[in-house]
């Protein structure tokens, strides 16, 4: 076979396994458009050992996709947030913030503890994120850790510090 047909023959495997990647990003995003509360395979699994035991929420791992208030290391510690009402009133106001949020849920809450996820808008990767009136504190601590993946490009401290903006402006 000539040089000039096997160039040819390269070409039109190159300009194929393009086309198929363009046909299968093309379809994700028909889905996502269509399906944008649906669950991904990127969503990962609900953690079972959220909560709050002893005053505390459970430590960052050691990826940097996590931020806590109660974090001792400066990769992963981030302020909490502060309220001028009572510990009652901030959690209704931070539920009804969570509740705006687009692809965001609250998956469990009691007086004191309030547990959302928040699902990424393309992808459909899923942060799990805890926020913990500590009455003797006067602070509200707050956790948010991506499931999956080593990064996550600053969106779990982003996402803390625009709820803190938001509920600082009530």
């Amino acid at each position: 076979m000539s040089a000039a047909k096997e160039n040819t023959k390269s070409i039109n495997r190159s300009l194929l396994t393009v086309v198929l990647l363009l046909l299968v990003v093309v379809i994700w995003v028909g889905i996502r458009l269509a399906f944008p509360d649906s669950s991904t395979i990127v969503a990962g699994s609900r953690p079972d050992n959220l909560g709050i035991r002893e005053g505390k929420l459970i430590t960052c791992p050691t990826t940097p996709n996590c931020v806590s208030s109660q974090s001792t290391d400066v990769e992963h510690t981030i302020a909490p947030l502060t309220y001028k009402s009572s510990a009652t009133d901030a959690l209704a106001n931070l539920k009804s913030i969570i509740q705006s949020q687009e692809r965001a849920k609250i998956i469990a809450e009691t007086d004191n503890y309030i547990y959302a996820e928040f699902a990424s808008r393309w992808m459909g990767f899923v942060d799990d994120v805890e926020f913990y009136a500590n009455k003797a504190t006067g602070k509200i601590d707050v956790r948010s850790a991506s499931r999956l993946g080593e990064s996550d490009l600053g969106v779990n401290r982003q996402r803390v510090e625009s709820i803190r903006e938001l509920l600082n402006a009530i």
